[in-house]
């Protein structure tokens, strides 16, 4: 259903008029985002994307070197490969891509995915040329083109464990190779083309040689002690190189099966192995963090280069044999000069997992906290990155904004167990609290910001002192905590976790009041109405639960989300509940019917993270894949003009709000002429719809 079309249901089931006009925010774009890559290939409904999400597999130069492709969680990413400026973003699989290879004349560029699809792209045109895919193919882990580029071959995942051949000109079936026990994590052709070499992973741990013409196994290697991650053949076809994770490279004879030599050094998994144009030097990527450069005749190392803080996932050189470029687990990729064993040039913006996501009070900065251990800050009018945030020792789960917009409180996993705390304007750090024995899953300040509220995986939720940083009382449980949430008076706080039960907090005496129960898995959530006057929960049995606050029992349950719900959030009208999860998706539901009205797709992992903006007009989504997404939410507001409180009649309740908002700027509910501030012309606003009504 169309964002449009969902408007006019809503007005039929809901009955109330939508004035103005509702627009799709892909087609009339804010203004202040610039036209850069926070707008390229947005889902419909989206307005933005912040961050280029995780790097997920290798990296590849165009035959001519002028583009280096990029397998990303969201698609494809394209850069000049001089001056390492972004040129396009390729989307349109469903999952993470996991390998990217370019025809040898560089016209087409094959992308492989987590998605069991392959898709075929014109680099120069970012336009989708086709999709090749059958039944049973599984995950797509490695493919490889032809000399010729006539074929292309891909390898499968764990639970198909073949390589297919495609026709690359018709997009056909036209052959298989069966024989490996596990993934086939690398596959090459020979120069000559009639020779493919596998690498068979996890419990296979051979490397095969494959008749393309006859369509049999003509070889298997079987020096490798574990499963092997990349294979190459040298340019003259006389060499052919298998890494593993074994920490060994080995070379062999192709064509006589002799085992050449065994290179060592590695510390950890090799990766990918690459032979640079002439032949003459081998470079492999490896878990221990480092690249290493040898000499593949006399198979002496060359030099190691040093500069990834983690698993380096692959390597490749250039065209013209000048450079050598990495693209590591730490989302930077690495440009050296790797005769001189001097560093060229870093490119960064990849970003991993986004576990959470918050506005500041006035909506100007929104914060993410990320898989890389940082928080990052972003201006969330033009999509600029203002500022990132280090100082965890692991990653961070959850972020909050003190409500008077001065401190902004974060939380992660081990082996960091204190909550840091962060001056909002100058982005310095305060002096952390220190306490929780394990990780910090969830951080909330109360609506009057007087108490910080941390949940634990050391089954307890903490309450302190936001103002001076006492701990003021331990309220535990039975099993590990994931999330809490205050009601909006501030007088109750929701925890659930593990044990699968809800427990609500009397946050004055810090005694439970009530333990509500019904699920069947971990709670992953729970969310507050505007008004207080529901509680929804979720969790890993995948259905959302309303409860009835007053009576502090279950009042409706929904089937969710395809899979586990990580997270859950209210409209700011109360009527919409949304909901993320495994399946990627963002759900909207009727509260008070329980029909789903829309799905927003656009995510390629979890939806970890739902969050509006203070003035409800933006929702905001944090994936696994890494990115933020910023959705117009207009469309599914229905606003009488002048009724600033919601309630569904312009009147003197409505002045009043107004008048106690004098002198307040920026976002604001009450700056009905959106002028930036609230003022006597709000009133007169006001006034004139009073008085048509």
């Amino acid at each position: 259903m169309k964002l449009t079309q969902l408007g006019r249901s809503l007005q039929a089931h809901i009955g109330k008029p939508i004035l103005g006009m509702l627009f799709v925010s892909m087609v009339s774009l804010p203004n202040a985002f610039a036209q850069d890559y926070t707008q390229w290939r947005l889902p419909e409904g989206a307005k933005a994307r912040l961050g280029r999400g995780a790097i997920t597999g290798n990296v590849q130069y165009s035959p001519d070197g002028a583009l280096l492709a990029v397998s990303g969680s969201i698609g494809v990413w394209l850069y000049d490969a001089d001056t390492h400026e972004e040129i396009d973003l390729l989307t349109g699989h469903t999952a993470w891509v996991s390998c990217v290879a370019f025809s040898p004349d560089g016209q087409t560029l094959a992308s492989g995915s987590w998605d069991r699809t392959i898709r075929l792209w014109n680099p120069q045109t970012g336009q989708h040329k086709r999709t090749l895919m059958r039944d049973g193919m599984g995950d797509v882990t490695s493919i490889a083109f032809s000399p010729d580029g006539s074929t292309l071959a891909s390898g499968g995942g764990r639970w198909n464990k073949t390589i297919q051949l495609w026709d690359t000109e018709t997009g056909n079936h036209i052959g298989t190779f069966r024989g490996h026990k596990g993934n086939v994590a690398s596959v090459v052709f020979s120069p000559d083309g009639q020779t493919l070499a596998s690498g068979g992973g996890w419990e296979d741990n051979t490397m095969r040689l494959w008749d393309v013409k006859a369509g049999y196994q003509i070889a298997n290697f079987t020096g490798h002690k574990r499963w092997v991650k990349s294979v190459a053949f040298s340019p003259d076809g006389r060499t052919l190189v298998s890494g593993g994770v074994d920490d060994t490279i080995q070379l062999w004879d192709p064509h006589t099966g002799e085992h050449k030599a065994i290179l060592t050094g590695h510390t950890r998994a090799i990766n990918w192995v690459a032979f640079s144009q002439d032949g003459q030097t081998l470079a492999s990527a490896s878990d221990d963090n480092t690249v290493r450069v040898w000499d593949v005749v006399t198979g002496n190392l060359k030099t190691t280069l040093t500069g990834h803080t983690h698993w380096v996932r692959s390597v490749a050189f250039s065209p013209d044999g000048k450079t050598l470029v990495s693209a590591g687990d730490d989302q930077v990729i690495h440009f050296w000069d790797y005769i001189t064993e001097q560093h060229d040039a870093t490119l960064t913006g990849h970003t991993l997992a986004v576990n959470t996501v918050t506005f500041s009070p006035d909506g100007e900065i929104l914060a993410s906290a990320n898989d890389d251990k940082s928080i990052y800050l972003w201006d969330a009018h033009t999509g600029d990155l203002q500022n990132t945030l280090t100082g965890h020792n692991g990653r961070v789960f959850s972020v909050a904004f003190s409500p008077d917009g001065e401190t902004l409180a974060s939380g992660g996993g081990r082996p960091d167990t204190t909550i840091h705390l962060w001056d909002a304007h100058t982005a310095q750090p305060k002096a952390p609290l220190a306490g929780h024995k394990y990780g910090i899953a969830a951080i909330v300040f109360s609506p009057d910001g007087h108490t910080l509220a941390s949940a634990s995986w050391d089954n307890t939720v903490r309450l302190w002192d936001a103002d001076t940083g006492e701990n003021r009382a331990i309220l535990g449980d039975t099993d590990n905590i994931f999330t809490a949430a205050f009601s909006p008076d501030g007088h109750t706080l929701a925890s659930g976790g593990k044990n699968t039960t809800i427990h609500l907090w009397n946050v004055r005496t810090a005694r439970r009041q009530a333990t509500l129960t019904g699920h069947t898995g971990p709670i992953q959530a729970v969310a507050f109405s505007p008004d207080g006057s529901t509680l929804v929960s979720t969790g890993r049995d995948s259905r959302i639960r309303l409860w009835d606050m007053q009576t502090e029992q279950p009042k409706a349950t929904f089937a969710g989300n395809i899979g586990q719900i990580k997270s859950l959030a209210f409209s700011a009208d109360g009527r919409i509940l949304l909901s993320g999860g495994w399946d990627s998706t963002i759900r909207l539901w009727d509260v008070d019917s329980g029909r789903r009205l829309e799905v927003l797709m656009g995510h390629t992992n979890t939806v970890n993270t739902l969050v509006f903006s203070p003035d409800g007009r933006t929702l905001v989504s944090g994936s696994e894949d890494g990115t933020v997404l910023l959705w117009d939410f207009t469309p599914f507001l229905f606003e009488i003009p002048g009724d600033v409180n919601s309630d569904g009649v312009v009147n003197i309740q409505d002045l009043v709000l107004v008048a106690s908002n004098f002198g307040q700027t920026g976002v604001n509910i009450a700056d009905v002429n959106s002028d930036g501030m609230v003022n006597v012309q709000d009133l007169v606003r006001i006034a004139s719809y009073f008085e048509q009504d």
